[in-house]
């Protein structure tokens, strides 16, 4: 239904004020996020005292006797509690840790009041993408400034919903919020442009097919992408511990996260479970170009990259397949994959000439 520019540019508008809405929201989230990890970290003095004493991150089962050491009591030897703590640190670094909130309550209950925050800032994000379809009466994501807002929303949405199935993946809000605050702020500020109707070649129902089929699978592949990072800094960590070190800094944030097993395992699945989403939006971009150019691939630089990062998650996922390709180089190509994704939305449309540059960048 047609509305008056009026009513459009009030509805535009409004979805601005959305969306500013709904940064200030996932900022507070991000705050709170950045609470959680720091109550839950413990402190130095019960970090100290418990390695004084050898029971620092056991494992509940550790056997912990050794042939030498001062005796016990029953005459059977035990490690001294240096050696005991390296060695229940080596055994705790393979096993899944606490969460962001560590064993700490009050962190805890501040976790659950960034989820809390997250929730309301979709909702506002959902509003503001809302609006704008309407403001536009067209899918809202015909320029670089809108398939930026929905890519995000995509992103926060597979969070959400692998919150509400896994109940254990809190500790994804941190570096999931932070991409997304930094995808939505240059967006308003760089990418932003005023409502305007398509070119004519994005006339047409493929825009809401092939398009929100891309916007999901990026928000999937992100929150992938996420989890491979994690996973690569968790397993140089545990690397590091079975050589008796791994003390620094980041210690505390890497032995609260679960192993580099189990995130290897779940960055795998994400990627899995959404690359023939992928596969079925490449194919619908293949018909919609038939539809509006009389050809199915003209080898145009978005096509071109959009069968490159196809082809590098197919390659990542036959290699997870291959057992010489696990862990760390699958993951390393798995980060390579979602790059081409990235340099396909960002590198392409601002950089390259095709028949797809129509990103809609503000002009001077």
């Amino acid at each position: 239904m047609n509305t008056s520019p009026l009513a459009d540019q009030t509805l535009a508008q409004f979805s601005n004020w959305l969306m500013y809405s709904a940064i200030a929201v996932y900022l507070l989230a991000f705050l709170a996020t950045c609470a959680e990890w720091t109550f839950g970290s413990r402190g130095r003095i019960a970090r100290a005292s418990a390695a004084a004493t050898g029971t620092a991150h056991a494992a509940p089962d550790a056997p912990v006797r050794a042939g030498a050491g001062p005796r016990a009591s029953g005459g059977t030897a035990l490690l001294a509690p240096a050696a005991v703590e390296a060695r229940r640190e080596a055994l705790s670094a393979l096993q899944d840790g606490p969460g962001a909130a560590g064993d700490d309550p009050r962190a805890d209950v501040v976790g659950r009041i960034s989820v809390s925050l997250v929730v309301l800032a979709l909702l506002l994000h959902s509003g503001s993408v809302l609006a704008r379809g309407l403001a536009v009466g067209r899918p809202p994501w015909g320029n670089m400034y809108e398939f930026s807002t929905a890519f995000a929303l995509m992103a926060v949405g597979a969070y959400l919903v692998l919150l509400a199935i896994r109940k254990d993946v809190r500790w994804l809000g941190l570096p999931v919020l932070l991409s997304v605050l930094l995808t939505l702020g240059l967006a308003v500020s760089v990418l932003y442009v005023d409502d305007a109707q398509l070119v004519p070649a994005l006339h047409s129902y493929w825009l809401w097919i092939h398009v929100s089929a891309a916007i999901i699978s990026g928000g999937v592949f992100h929150t992938g992408a996420v989890v491979t990072m994690l996973y690569l800094g968790r397993d140089r960590w545990e690397a590091a511990v079975a050589k008796g070190r791994g003390k620094g800094r980041m210690a505390t944030v890497w032995r609260r996260l679960p192993s580099a097993a189990t995130l290897d395992k779940l960055s795998y699945r994400l990627n899995a479970l959404v690359f023939p989403l992928w596969t079925f939006a490449v194919i619908a971009g293949a018909v919609w170009a038939e539809a509006a150019w009389g050809r199915y691939w003209g080898w145009d630089p978005k096509e071109t990259w959009a069968f490159i990062t196809w082809v590098a998650y197919a390659a990542y996922l036959h290699a997870r397949a291959t057992a010489g390709w696990k862990g760390r180089r699958a993951a390393v190509l798995g980060l390579i994959a979602f790059a081409a994704f990235v340099f396909n939305y960002y590198g392409v449309n601002i950089f390259i000439t095709g028949l797809h540059s129509y990103g809609g960048l503000p002009t001077k």
